[in-house]
Order: C-alpha cells, then sequence, then structure tokens
C-alpha cells in the first residue's frame, strides 16, 4: 500500500471509531398522503410561533406549498418565505435566507422542496450558530459543532435524503467550487414525508433523484465505515428502488409508489449519513460547481463507471444488492454479479432517457481531478483509492469532450 493510502486508511479508521460518540438520532416523522397540512399544528405544539421557510422560486411558482402556508395561516403561526433558492445554492442565497431569519426575529426554520433548499435552510442554520463564521471556515466535518435553529424538513422530492442527513452542499459563485458542510447539528429534528408533494414531478426529476437515492444507498453499502442500521437501511433502499422507480416514472400519480420512493430515499439517507458516499459524490459535486450540472443527474450519469473502476474490491456487496435489487443471478460469481448489477443501473438509467455522457471541457479535467480528490480524500472510506490517474481515467470514460 502506497503510504498516503496507508495515511487515508488509518483517517478513516479514526473517523470510524469516533463516529460512535456522536449523535445520530434520525428525526421523527410525519408520513402519510396530507401529511404536509398536520404539520403546522405541529410546529406550534412544539412552541414556535414564528418560522422562516426556505424554498424555491419553482415551488412559488406552481404553489406546492400552498396548503402548507394555509395550515400555516390556520394555526395562527407567522412565516416568512426566502424562495430565491438555486438548483446549486450559493453564498448569496445562504446569506439572504440567513438575513430574513434575524430581521424577522424567526425561532426555527421550515426547509420545503428538494436536496437544493434543504441544503440552503441547513447552511443557513449554520451561520446562525455560528454568526462569526464565514460558510468557507465551515467546510468539512465538525465545524459547526453548536445547535443551530429547529430545522423542519419536508421533501418534494425521492433523491436527496437530506431530511435525514447532517451534510449541506454549498456552491462559491466566485470560484464555481461546490463542497458540503458536515456536522451532526444539521440533522432535521423533525421531517414531513408526504407523496402527495411529489406528484407533479416532471419525469426528468422523478428519474434523476431515484438515481441520486440508488447511489447514496450503493455508496454506503460498499463503503468501509457500515453498521448493522447502514448495511439494512441500504439494502431496503436498493429494493424500493428497483420495485418502484420505474413506476412512479411512468405513473407520476402512484401513490404507492411515490410513498416507498420517499422512503427510499429516507432509507439511503440513513445510510450514507453514517457511512459516508464515495468518489461518484466527489466527482458530481464537482460538475455541479462548475458546469451547473443537476446533482442527481451528474450522479446517474457517473455512477456506472465509478463502480467499474472499483472492481472486485466492491465485488462482494454489489453482489449482494443484486439479490436485493431482484437480479436473476443464480449460479453466478460475486464479480458476474457485480457486473449485472451494474449493468441493471445502466439498463434503469437508459429506460428513463438518462444519458450515458456529460458534457466536460478538455481545459477543466485537472480542476476537476484536483476538487473531487480534495473531497473524497481521506474522507471517504471507498473500497478502493483513487490517484489522479485514476479519476482522470474515470472522467474521461464518462465525459462527451467539449472545447
Amino acid at each position: 500500500m502506497k503510504p498516503i493510502n496507508a495515511f487515508y486508511r488509518t483517517y478513516q479508521v479514526v473517523m470510524r471509531g469516533a463516529s460512535y460518540v456522536l449523535p445520530w438520532k434520525s428525526p421523527e416523522l410525519l408520513q402519510g398522503a396530507g401529511a404536509v397540512k398536520q404539520l403546522p399544528a405541529f410546529i406550534k405544539a412544539k412552541g414556535f410561533k414564528k418560522v422562516l421557510v426556505v424554498t424555491d422560486g419553482g415551488i412559488t411558482k406552481i404553489g406546492l406549498a400552498q396548503p402548507l402556508y394555509d395550515a400555516m395561516d390556520e394555526q395562527g403561526i407567522e412565516y416568512v418565505v426566502y424562495d430565491g433558492t438555486q438548483p446549486n445554492p450559493t453564498f448569496d442565497n445562504i446569506h439572504a435566507a440567513r438575513d430574513l431569519y434575524k430581521k424577522n426575529n424567526c425561532e426555527a426554520i421550515v426547509a420545503f422542496g428538494g436536496g437544493s433548499p434543504m441544503d440552503c435552510a441547513k447552511a443557513c442554520g449554520a451561520l446562525i450558530a455560528r454568526p462569526k463564521a464565514t460558510l468557507p471556515q465551515l467546510r468539512g466535518l465538525l465545524k459547526v459543532i453548536k445547535p443551530i435553529p429547529t430545522l423542519f424538513a419536508v421533501p418534494t422530492t425521492a433523491g436527496t435524503g437530506s431530511e435525514t442527513t447532517v451534510a449541506a452542499v454549498v456552491t462559491n459563485p466566485q470560484t464555481h467550487e461546490k463542497y458540503a458542510i458536515n456536522d451532526p447539528s444539521l440533522r432535521p429534528k423533525y421531517a414531513v414525508l408526504d407523496p402527495e408533494l411529489t406528484y407533479g414531478l416532471p419525469k426528468h426529476i422523478t428519474s434523476t433523484t431515484g438515481i441520486d437515492a440508488l447511489t447514496h444507498a450503493v455508496e454506503a453499502y460498499i463503503n468501509h465505515a457500515n453498521t448493522k442500521e447502514t448495511l439494512d437501511c441500504a439494502e431496503r433502499a436498493v429494493k424500493l428502488i428497483f420495485e418502484n422507480l420505474k413506476t412512479a416514472y411512468d405513473d407520476g400519480k402512484n401513490t404507492a409508489a411515490r410513498t416507498n420512493m420517499l422512503m427510499a430515499s429516507h432509507l439511503a439517507g440513513i445510510a450514507f449519513t453514517r457511512a459516508y458516499v464515495g468518489y461518484v459524490h466527489a466527482i458530481a459535486h464537482n460538475m455541479g460547481g462548475l458546469y451547473g450540472v443537476p446533482h442527481g443527474l451528474a450522479n446517474a450519469v457517473i455512477l456506472p463507471y465509478v463502480l467499474e473502476y472499483y472492481g472486485e474490491t466492491a465485488a462482494e456487496g454489489l453482489a449482494k444488492l443484486a439479490d436485493f435489487a431482484g437480479l436473476d443471478t443464480k449460479g453466478l460469481t460475486d464479480n458476474q454479479k457485480a457486473a449485472a448489477f451494474i449493468k441493471a443501473i445502466r439498463a434503469l438509467n437508459a429506460s428513463m432517457d438518462i444519458p450515458e455522457k456529460l458534457d466536460v471541457k478538455e481545459k477543466d479535467i485537472p480542476t476537476l481531478v484536483a476538487r473531487a480528490l480534495q473531497e473524497g480524500n481521506p474522507t471517504y472510506p471507498v473500497p478502493k483509492i483513487m490517484d489522479k490517474k485514476d479519476c482522470e481515467s474515470v472522467i474521461r470514460r464518462f465525459a462527451n469532450i467539449v472545447e
């Protein structure tokens, strides 16, 4: 083993040991069709009278949050809305949400939307908890520490699992760098899983967020930091996704499929919160930072290529997941099962019109490599450690090179 890789593995072992003393309490759930209407009474019962709602302009435009606002009015809960969140929330978005919270003397935060409003709300809370810190200073692990305002999370996509994770992914608009703030204090205290909120999702959002959830489950499962709980959650998530994602894609108002996809996303979020993600995310985050590629789309495209790079180091885990995915792999070796699982991911992508390649500028490849490895090493306890040559090779495999 290379000395630097030995250092990475030692770091990961230490972090895994330290994880056992961190608080990992999952959020309390409100579940079922129409559950979002119950949230204001729940907020009121917790003693909060004024909240900041962090969402985005698209949700405001289609009125998706109106049932929540109507129920807020009925319960006498005052609220102010920040809906300027961009698809990859920027420092400006987070600062604006923070300023609105403080100006209006809010007492709690409701994150309403997909991963971007969730990330914006969490990072906003981090700045409120640490008023003298900047977002770059909070980058990485355990930099927030202090409790953020109570956070209620309402996901409107079945993909990010942000309602149960400890991460907020932010984008520096000056450098186009995208990175995570990771701290247990960012984990929402309460979450709403309401399938009705996902009925109107465009097909391309259903597909890419669904594969985002699959990526969370798969990367967590094959990593070297699992517990019995994370393995169980990842297995259940993979099973639910392979059984329900295509149905949700084809029939957007199928309540059972939508409900199961929300639960799959939630379970996958629990899994990777403790067991981490891997190089799929490290590369995808930076595709989003440089080019604005939606996170779920980037993960969906990149996932098969990274799994192939891992090869035999991930074969045992992927073979087990092939069984949970319901694949017919009787009599196959682990390597063959793993290959079948990767093939099934590609087939699922293709069935939902997810492309096999992403545009990448030749001149940006060194930057993508450097930033992906900065994120991944030594933090992510992946099956096989990448160096610059490995990372560039993977990027070139999924890249449609443009000038």
